[in-house]
């Protein structure tokens, strides 16, 4: 017995002995770097933080994120994957604890000290945690960085008490953040967030926390409908404190954060207390405003709560697609296609189309292997320059990416300068189709001989990546053509994309105050009355209100009953209910100019429709764009702009062919402002010259560059430009602050200071000022206060619409109005239109004396 025993152990010590030598020899073997290949991943040389990782609950795979599961009996009949703190949340939605809202306690100071505590080892991370369990409420912050990650990662996390500010190196501590899972998950303990859609689930992806309780500050500016919902708004008009937004594109892996970064990241927690308290204050006094009776109360610290812990019950999952990279290439081809007219024809090649889907599964795959983000490994363009140039030879693949990445100052990302061979065999088609390329790279990469590294987050594409492929493997070949698959991918990202996402008709209704109904609307403008005081809450389910002041429109005075009509969130045309989205009825590029009180806050013309019906009007719209185009001789883009000043100066005024693109003119602008010292001095000669047909051939300067770059964008695009670059817009800015000034008070879809009409519950967004531009034998003068892009169609509609006033007024307008719609019906036939809905709808509104949308009192504004 004994001698079995001694067999017995011999064996399994030899067993052990053997399989720890041939582990370290594979070890030893995966760890070289190999001498053959002629590339070498640069992984090895470069190291990544989040590779320091011992454990990730969301890989890069293609399976799915498995949430916590809490270990309690009664969870045993919830789904799989239902939110392990479900019951929690909903506790405090049915009963709220608006008793508990005291976030702070005695004094106040507004100005933050130099101290605080960074957090960077276990025992600190435990010591923070048992501060905050003894806390009633603190706020929270997080920082993420993406661009050298695939899903991204949490890289710090601001938390501030009353007494101190706490910064979280959640790098250093990933392994062990479920340290403060406890307090995060606390109903007993309120979060303070502003803005936490993003946080609560990257918190759960990264670290499987779970936020209950939590008070959101940008959910109680919308119910307090303030001008402005950013956390930076609400530091400057709340604590008289500036913040520089850019500093959250930082690289906020870097360590030590310099004092910069510091003091932001402190700053966006170390205020929300002081915030919050200040907000719950002013919905504690709008409620106690709202009504004398307590029955007719709108409790508006009661709604933010609501919200708040509605954001709690979010879910975070991975992105899923039938083949990878799929979807991004869906996208590309499509934007390409309906983006650029000239290259159409290289875009319907099938050619064309196969390499940019080789190229974005490619890519896709290597940023899942190097943890890197799609747009680093290979940005769009690059993708669109290599699929339409064909280059031939691995140094051209090189340099068409460079020449693709110049205007957004990149080169050549790591990973196509380590794998630049197997790009260039992927253009030539070398590899074979793309089922059978991924394997192939994923083997070269990270099989037997592989040349990168295994890592956390790539080891489970080793394990899942045949099966995603054997599953859709024959998805292309149930569709008839390649043109039809694209067509039904593209189609399943627009709806995911830019469906609306939540109902858009709440059918909450107002009367006026002798009970008759005025009108169904949406909730925001209930709670806008509400806050003012002009209304009283007389029913919650469904939401009604009841105006204390007599109204200027009545629902006879429209003429029909279409706005006195509740209305179902479907599709117009065929009933679809499951995805919409709005479409105008009367394009844009047009009803932005018409008159106010033929356009403010109207809802007739605005409806909802699926992707498919939404597909048909669109095109009958175009097509009938350019027949209106032929009908007044207009056309319907600015073929070439030329500077006001230099055109009554310059004796070649009158010629057809003074000026440039609009489109032409920002793009050499912009290279020249970027890269015009580095530039070959022919290209730059080249540039300088499209410039200059601009300014009527006289030489530029610097100041006239920056002025070029400005021509043909609109006011969302020149604020974000002046956001990246610092560029000066003064001579826009004042303008535009006027025009804000103007319309800060009104209602969301109906008027203010005590007028209201029977509106719809879609404002549309209008009000857009007058084009500045006139035009020059088809050039446009161009004056620098323009406030209407050139790129598109306004122009065109500017110029219908002026006409039309001019020739014919108003009746003009609303007959062109009844031709719109008599197009939309002839091309959709819609079956399912609101009752009251007409082609011959008049649109006549009134404005009462103290609306901001009436006339005279805008004049007397201005």
């Amino acid at each position: 017995m004994v001698v079995n025993e001694k067999v017995q152990l011999a064996i399994t010590v030899a067993s052990l002995v053997a399989a720890t030598v041939l582990f370290a020899a594979e070890y030893r073997r995966r760890r070289r770097k190999p001498t053959s290949s002629p590339s070498s991943c640069y992984l090895h040389s470069e190291t990544k933080p989040q590779f320091g990782f011992k454990r990730v609950l969301a890989d890069n795979s293609y399976s799915g994120f498995k949430h916590l599961k809490k270990k309690k009996l009664e969870d045993g009949d919830k789904p799989s994957n239902s939110h392990p703190y479900e019951s929690e949340i909903t506790a405090l939605l049915e009963n709220p604890r608006l008793d508990e809202f005291e976030f702070l306690r005695g004094d106040y100071s507004l100005e933050m000290s130099d101290s605080y505590v960074w957090v960077e080892t276990e025992s600190e991370l435990k010591k923070l945690a048992e501060t905050l369990a003894k806390e009633k409420v603190f706020a929270v912050d997080t920082e993420q960085h993406s661009l050298r990650s695939f899903l991204g990662f949490t890289a710090l996390i601001q938390i501030s008490t009353q007494e101190e500010d706490f910064l979280v190196d959640t790098i250093a501590l990933h392994d062990v953040m479920s340290i403060l899972r406890p307090v995060f998950s606390n109903p007993d303990i309120c979060k303070v967030f502003h803005g936490a859609d993003n946080d609560v689930i990257w918190l759960q992806r990264d670290f499987h926390i779970y936020v209950v309780n939590m008070f959101d500050t940008a959910k109680a500016c919308e119910v307090l409908a303030k001008p402005q919902r950013s956390l930076a708004y609400l530091l400057e008009s709340v604590c008289g404190v500036s913040t520089n937004k850019l500093l959250q594109r930082e690289d906020w892996r870097q360590r030590p954060l310099s004092e910069e970064m510091v003091r932001y990241a402190r700053t966006d927690a170390h205020y929300l207390l002081y915030i919050a308290d200040t907000m719950t204050a002013e919905l504690r006094q709008l409620g106690t405003e709202d009504s004398s009776s307590t029955d007719d109360k709108f409790s508006f610290l009661l709604e933010a709560s609501r919200r708040s812990n509605m954001t709690c019950l979010q879910l975070y999952t991975k992105e899923t697609e039938d083949f990878p990279g799929n979807a991004a290439a869906s996208s590309l081809i499509y934007r390409h296609l309906n983006g650029h007219e000239d290259n159409s024809t290289i875009s319907l090649d099938p050619k064309f189309q196969e390499l940019v889907r080789e190229l974005c599964a490619w890519r896709d795959l290597m940023a899942r292997i190097h943890d890197e983000s799609t747009r680093y490994v290979l940005s769009d363009q690059a993708v669109i320059a290599l699929a339409s140039n064909h280059p031939s030879t691995p140094e051209e693949i090189h340099d068409s990416i460079a020449q693709a990445d110049l205007a957004s100052d990149s080169t050549p990302s790591a990973v196509i300068c380590s794998h630049l061979d197997d790009v260039f065999q992927l253009t030539q088609h070398k590899l074979g189709k793309l089922d059978v390329i991924l394997p192939l790279v994923l083997d070269k990469c990270l099989g037997t001989e592989g040349t990168c590294p295994i890592s956390v987050f790539n080891y489970s594409l080793l394990i899942n990546f045949n099966t995603k492929l054997t599953t859709n493997r024959s998805t292309p070949k149930r569709h008839k053509s390649l043109k039809r698959f694209t067509r039904k991918t593209s189609r399943d990202l627009f709806v995911k994309k830019f469906s609306c996402k939540a109902p858009v008709y709440h059918n909450c209704r107002i009367y006026a105050n002798d009970g008759r109904l005025l009108c169904y609307c949406d909730r925001r403008k209930l709670e806008w009355y509400m806050s003012r005081g002009l209304a009283k809450l007389v029913e919650e389910d469904p939401l009604a209100i009841m105006l204390l002041f007599e109204p200027k429109g009545r629902p006879e005075d429209e003429g029909n009953d279409f706005y006195i009509q509740s209305k179902k969130n479907i599709c117009v045309g065929c009933g679809e209910g499951d995805h919409y989205l709005r479409y105008r009825i009367i394009p844009s590029c047009y009803r932005v100019h018409f008159p106010e009180h033929l356009k403010s806050h109207r809802s007739h013309d605005i409806v909802l429709l699926c992707v498919d019906c939404h597909e048909v009007a669109h095109a009958a719209a175009e097509r009938y764009k350019k027949e209106v185009a032929k009908e007044f001789g207009i056309p319907l883009f600015v073929r070439r702009v030329l500077d006001s000043v230099e055109c009554e100066s310059s004796a070649g005024g009158d010629s057809e062919d003074a000026g440039v693109s609009p489109l032409h003119l920002r793009t050499a602008a912009m290279a020249l402002l970027r890269h015009g010292n580095r530039m070959p001095s022919s290209r730059r000669e080249e540039l300088l010259q499209t410039v200059k047909m601009y300014y009527g051939g006289r030489d530029i300067t610097e100041e006239d560059l920056e002025k070029a770059l400005l021509i043909g964008m609109s006011p969302h695009e020149r604020r974000k430009l002046e956001r990246k670059k610092g560029v000066s817009l003064k001579q826009e800015n004042s303008s535009n602050d006027a025009d804000a000034n103007s319309f800060e008070e009104a209602p969301p879809g109906g008027d203010t200071n005590g007028e209201s009409s029977v509106v719809g519950d879609d404002s549309g967004g209008d009000g857009a000022p007058e084009l500045n531009d006139t035009q020059c034998n088809g050039n446009i003068l161009h004056q620098q206060n323009s406030k209407l892009s050139l790129l598109g169609h306004g122009p065109h509609g500017k110029q219908v619409v002026e006409y039309l006033l001019n020739e014919y007024g108003e009746d003009g307008v609303r007959d062109f109005c009844q031709r719109w719609r008599k197009v939309f019906v002839d091309a959709l036939h819609p079956r399912h239109l609101p009752g009251g809905w007409d082609v011959t709808h008049s649109g006549r509104r009134d404005f009462g004396e103290f609306s901001v949308y009436n006339p005279t009192k805008k004049v007397s504004t201005g």
